[in-house]
């Protein structure tokens, strides 16, 4: 009796060159999908100047007790963490993710440090109440000097207080314990994902263009300049020939009297 065979084709070894290839590939594969980053050591030199852009606001902001050093230092460890978890795959552009953990990590790192004496607090809980009492009767906020008079207090102490509300809203994105400042609330409801975002977004966006609108000229100018423009408070103060000082009264003049008005919004 005859017994056919078949031939079993036999498996072509690969040489070792290929092999080692093909796990260096599975090996990195299952690591990158462990550890997705798109930005490597060598591109986070090229983001260093965002550092510095964003410290350098700060400091002009609020004028914090840490030198621009440690600020920086902050801001490169945030810069580094963003390279380290960035995950391309969301779709999110790199520069915007650095941003907001550069400036997140800034913040941490001022927070540690009381910018508002208790006294300063009390002047802005103060002023806010009767600012928004004046804003519902008349229709319009209070001039500096009519807001000063009603409180008894100094123009001195009411820019102290608008300085001390500035900072305090600047440390506290989603708004502070206290409940005094809204717009941290208006701004994370207006990114919310709910049918009706798009509309009180669009609500909050003309709300606040009209809040702009009723500022004094010369606020409103700042605000422009400093925020669509991007020049500093020194810049500004150089283009109306004022001191510096007195463009960041203005400044915060002027977002305390739209966070009267955004807190009206807000009630209604």
């Amino acid at each position: 009796m005859t017994t056919e065979t078949k031939d079993t084709p036999t498996p072509t070894a690969e040489s070792p060159q290929t092999e080692c290839t093909h796990l260096r590939t599975a090996a990195k594969r299952a690591y990158d999908s462990q550890n997705p980053r798109g930005i490597g050591d060598d591109q986070i030199e090229q983001y260093l100047p965002m550092v510095h852009k964003i410290v350098q606001r700060v400091v002009g902001y609020l004028k914090p007790p840490l030198s621009y050093e440690d600020l920086v230092s902050a801001g490169v460890v945030g810069l580094v963490k963003a390279a380290h978890d960035y995950d391309p795959s969301r779709e999110a552009q790199f520069t915007t993710y650095a941003y907001l953990r550069i400036k997140g990590a800034i913040l941490d790192e001022l927070r540690g440090w009381s910018f508002v004496p208790a006294a300063v607090n009390k002047h802005i809980r103060t002023a806010l109440q009767t600012s928004q009492e004046i804003a519902e009767k008349t229709g319009e906020t209070p001039t500096d000097e009519e807001l000063a008079r009603t409180l008894g207090i100094s123009l001195d102490e009411l820019y102290e207080a608008y300085k001390g509300a500035r900072a305090r809203q600047f440390l506290s994105i989603d708004g502070d314990d206290s409940g005094d400042s809204p717009l941290g609330a208006l701004l994370a409801a207006a990114g919310t994902d709910s049918p009706d975002a798009g509309l009180e977004k669009a609500e909050l966006l003309d709300t606040l263009a009209q809040a702009i609108s009723r500022l004094s000229e010369r606020q409103r100018q700042v605000v422009i300049l400093y925020y669509q423009q991007q020049l500093t408070m020194k810049q500004i103060a150089e283009v109306f020939d004022i001191t510096e000082s007195r463009v960041s009264q203005l400044h915060a003049g002027a977002l305390f009297n739209l966070s009267v008005k955004l807190r009206q919004w807000n009630d209604g």
